[in-house]
């Protein structure tokens, strides 16, 4: 699979939700999205639906508190039936989430362990070594913002940490763990290429006087990518907001030493849930609502993103939720803006439906009721619940999305090139 400019090269693909977080404590589940949906027993029927639909590439995670029980034993005994098959039998480009969110039982504080850093990066040689034959693109740690987020601001991840200060102390360690994962991939696989997954949004406002909180939000978007290419001076807009909660003008020096280039971005954005609008309310306090639902912004914040760091992209988590007929509608109009900027030079080289099928919403995990109730149909199939029939059921995306892998120079045309 290479980046090139023409149609034929575009990079069509999907990916199956892959989020783990095995730790449990009172009140919370575990969650496994592979557990929860079948994955790791309907794995080959899962997987061949990627086919079915003409995918070039799948967005695919490995369990790594799965395959590596203890700190010095691996089990690959899964994987070793699942990555030949994917590609051998497939003929799927796998890009490997090598960490979606969940750490080991054994790594005690999760990102919070001063040796996470080398731990991750330990699994990751590992794992290449074993596989570098196979798979030669991987995304290191995925959505570093939503990780901090979950983990780090409010608590509800391991380690569990609040507010901003554990916001950063989460961030700094991932992007350690990043900058050694990525050198250990590359020194174990030279031809290893990287995919640096991020959650993208849009900050919109109602007030002028907010306009300064917008842009430092804005600014919290980037601060993953900005931190292992070593962009984080004394300049940046951030570095006073990070010293004040709690990261060391020294260690963010330190970070900016080990900077890493990148391969090429991947950006997630859903229509639904990927602007806000901060506003002050009739009473003066400070509220965020989602807004521009049909995703408006979309294009925008592409052509942001390229203009910022300068490098391939591809958009690797998009999907709409509801009635076929708006998804139908989003899936059209995220293709066409995709033409649009290609032809403007913006070099966009694939396109991610995600998820493939069914999964089930993260709220299960502090949840009550049945596996069922917190089902979340984003995909271009949907899980049979009847006890008659296929596992998956098409739905009218299928088709859709097939004609726009068969016909790629009218779907997103050629990346023009300057």
């Amino acid at each position: 699979m290479r980046l090139g400019s023409a149609p034929e090269d575009f990079i069509w693909a999907v990916g199956i939700e892959d989020t783990f977080v095995p730790q449990t404590r009172r009140g919370h589940r575990a969650l496994d999205e592979y557990e929860l949906v079948g994955h790791y027993a309907h794995w080959r029927e899962d997987l061949a639906l990627a086919r079915k639909v003409g995918a070039r590439a799948i967005r695919w995670g490995v369990p790594w508190y799965r395959v590596q029980p203890a700190r010095e034993v691996f089990d690959w005994s899964w994987t070793d039936q699942v990555i030949p098959y994917l590609v051998n039998e497939l003929g799927i480009v796998p890009i490997v989430d090598l960490m979606h969110y969940g750490c080991p039982f054994w790594l005690e504080r999760e990102f919070d362990n001063p040796d996470y850093p080398r731990a991750v990066a330990a699994y990751a040689a590992a794992f290449a070594r074993r596989y570098r034959d196979l798979v030669h693109w991987y995304t290191p740690l995925n959505e570093p913002f939503i990780n901090a987020l979950m983990c780090g601001k409010r608590g509800e991840w391991p380690p569990y940490l609040s507010g901003d200060s554990g916001f950063v102390r989460v961030m700094l360690q991932l992007a350690r763990g990043i900058i050694e994962t990525v050198n250990a991939l590359k020194q174990s696989a030279p031809g290893a290429r990287m995919v640096h997954v991020e959650a993208t949004g849009l900050r919109r406002i109602l007030q002028d006087e907010l306009r300064e909180l917008a842009l430092l939000e804005q600014h919290r978007g980037y601060l993953s990518y900005d931190l292992i290419t070593g962009q984080i001076t004394r300049e940046h807009p951030l570095f006073q907001w990070l010293l004040e909660h709690g990261a060391g003008a020294q260690e963010l020096e330190q970070l900016a030493r080990g900077k890493i280039a990148l391969d090429a971005i991947g950006l997630n954005f859903y229509p639904q849930w990927s602007t806000r609008q901060i506003h002050l309310d009739a009473q003066g306090r400070l509220k965020y609502r989602l807004v521009e639902k049909d995703g408006a912004g979309f294009s925008e914040l592409l052509q942001d993103f390229y203009t910022r760091y300068q490098v391939p992209m591809i958009v690797t988590e998009t999907s709409a939720f509801g009635a076929n007929r708006l998804r139908a509608r989003w899936l059209a109009a995220s293709v066409a803006a995709i033409k649009n900027l290609r032809a403007g030079g913006v070099p966009i080289h694939g396109y991610t439906w995600f998820p493939l099928f069914t999964m089930y919403k993260w709220n299960y995990r502090r949840g009550r009721l049945p596996l069922e109730r917190y089902r979340f149909d984003l995909g271009l199939f949907q899980l049979n619940t009847q006890e008659d029939g296929p596992r998956f059921l098409e739905t009218p995306l299928v088709e859709q999305f097939v004609s726009y892998v068969n016909n790629p120079k009218e779907a997103v045309g050629d990346l023009r090139t300057r």
